[in-house]
């Protein structure tokens, strides 16, 4: 009973269980496992196994020559409570990976049982184990498994993912779905074709919203600053340090690791030192395309590598915790920086800084360096998957933020919510 409450009480600190890509009932994530290994085991004795991707070849070959890899991960396989451990060894792991990148996710219109994030789904378990938190910190694995899902992001991004775009119960077209994902807000190519006129199934993730349900507040104004992503609020940090512990329980801002210290930010990073974060999180209903929220010249613009599947163990299985793992991932998880010189002396430089949580983690930066934008310019999107978004603001440079911060001890989903293109604050 104990073990349960623990996986009960971690599972519902997860990013996915969170931002709903998870089945609010961890009992439908044991059944997905179960009935994914039925799915292979069928598939071996008719002697229809998927050949192996590049990517997951590459994986098992790590496993094999790297003796810390293969030890971390059948570790943190075997660490996995009897009673929930469905996959047993590492064989059915590759095969397991294997599958779930040669497939779209279905939608589910019971919330107990909607598992948008199979990945995640394989992981969940394993993640919380000791050696899963060392595993996806291990750089040559953390490095394999980013070619495993970039192969995933290439199906998704495929003509071949459109199959589960469809008016059928499990369909993201259906009914249930439609209200779901708000999509009467969104720009629908063809509403009444096949797949909705999407060419993918990450054309339908990152869909265009129609203008006028995203309205920019006071777009002429400078020192009204608006919000580069639809979401929640999860944290509003102020005097922000230059390096701090954040895989502790609080999980402070450390910029030296979220700007990513090199050759091109250090010189930025002292600008920012004892200014604000703005952290949002992002649903699974919400609009996944990022913007500008004040006007200016983009000074610096790079996708950063890291981590994707690690939490922080400062979390623990505390429910009352609040801070779960959003903080420490902003130093430690792939991320865009998108530093825009606001040519305003009160206001300075502002860091854009997506940042990808789960399953593909994919940024996708669309502006260069050197371009102008306008307050309310699409910068980027998220491919399919979990993310969060920082806003780093200079010393002095925000006056007051205007929307609320999230009472301390509550759930990442009850912060105040936010919109693309709505004030958040005033600037000096």
């Amino acid at each position: 009973m104990r073990v349960k409450k623990q996986l009960d009480a971690r599972y519902n600190n997860l990013f996915g269980r969170v931002a709903g890509y998870l089945p609010t009932d961890r009992g439908a994530v044991d059944l997905w496992q179960k009935n994914l290994l039925k799915e292979l085991a069928k598939a071996r004795k008719k002697g229809e196994e998927k050949e192996m991707t590049p990517g997951v070849r590459a994986l098992a070959a790590l496993l094999e020559q790297d003796g810390i890899a293969r030890m971390y991960v059948t570790q943190m396989i075997e660490e996995v409570p009897r009673r929930y451990r469905q996959i047993q060894t590492v064989e059915e792991l590759l095969a397991a990976l294997n599958h779930i990148i040669t497939t779209a996710p279905l939608y589910n219109p019971d919330p107990k049982k909607g598992n948008f994030f199979p990945m995640s789904s394989l992981f969940t378990y394993m993640m919380m184990t000791r050696s899963g938190e060392a595993a996806f910190r291990y750089g040559p694995f953390n490095d394999a498994l980013r070619g495993i899902l970039k192969e995933w992001c290439q199906f998704l991004d495929s003509p071949e993912s459109r199959y589960v775009l469809n008016r059928g119960k499990y369909g993201w077209l259906s009914k249930s779905a439609w209200a779901y994902n708000k999509l009467y807000e969104f720009v629908i190519p063809d509403p009444a074709g096949e797949h909705g006129g999407f060419a993918s199934f990450n054309a339908y993730f990152h869909r265009e919203i129609k203008a006028e349900c995203r309205p920019i507040t006071d777009p002429h104004d400078k020192k009204v600053i608006v919000s580069a992503n639809d979401g929640t609020v999860y944290k509003i940090a102020r005097n922000v340090k230059r390096q701090d512990r954040f895989w502790l329980k609080g999980q402070p801002y450390s910029l030296e690791d979220m700007l990513t210290l090199s050759p091109e930010t250090a010189p930025l990073i002292d600008r920012f030192v004892g200014g604000d974060v703005f952290q949002s999180f992002l649903s699974g209903a919400d609009y996944h395309r990022w913007r500008a929220p004040v006007a200016g010249k983009v000074h610096y613009a790079k996708v950063v590598d890291g981590l994707m599947f690690s939490d922080a163990e400062s979390a623990g299985v505390d429910t009352t915790a609040g801070t779960y793992s959003q903080g420490y991932e902003a130093s430690v998880n792939t991320r865009g920086l998108v530093f825009i010189d606001s040519g305003d002396a009160a206001i300075g430089m502002v860091c854009v800084m997506p940042i990808g949580i789960t399953e593909i983690s994919s940024v996708t930066i669309t502006v260069e360096q050197g371009q102008e934008v306008s307050k309310g310019a699409e910068l980027g999107y998220f491919s399919y998957g979990g993310s969060s978004m920082c806003l780093v603001f200079q010393p002095g440079a925000i006056q007051r933020f205007t929307v609320k911060n999230r009472r301390p001890g509550t759930n990442p989903d009850a912060g105040p919510a936010i919109q693309v293109n709505a004030q958040i604050a005033v600037a000096n």
